[in-house]
């Protein structure tokens, strides 16, 4: 068994993707032409995004909007990168809302949290060392 993607639902696909294209420089791998569902190339696993309502027709009982929750979902996206700090920044001029600044962690790595506007939780680190 390996993760081979992950799927956001968000309510407007096409905007998911141009905002983690321009805030993280992520490339887009692809885009349905209906506009219900795009990846995003990262490397080994992708990440995906599809509209709210292809998870209403997945989910009869329902699901949890991230953009329209108070408080982040609980689980984050973690991305690796060698400056969070420029990161950062890069992803709150993009439209991100900040959650916590870049913080060293007793183990060494870089964190920072931040909030897309699709409502994904985001964290930007450092690699663990080791």
């Amino acid at each position: 068994m390996k993760l081979g993607y992950t799927i956001i639902y968000v309510p407007d696909v096409a905007q998911s993707l141009a905002f983690f294209e321009n805030a993280f420089g992520l490339q887009r791998k692809f885009l349905h032409e209906s506009g219900m569902y795009g990846e995003l190339d990262t490397g080994q696993t992708t990440l995906s995004f599809a509209k709210h309502e292809l998870g209403d027709m997945n989910f009869p009982g329902g699901h949890v909007c991230a953009h329209s929750s108070a408080q982040p979902l609980g689980f984050e996206l973690g991305l690796i990168t060698e400056n969070v700090e420029e990161a950062h920044a890069k992803a709150i001029a993009a439209g991100a809302r900040e959650l916590a600044p870049p913080q060293q962690k007793p183990w060494g790595q870089v964190v920072s949290y931040v909030r897309c506007p699709d409502g994904t939780l985001v964290e930007l680190c450092t690699a663990v060392a080791g």
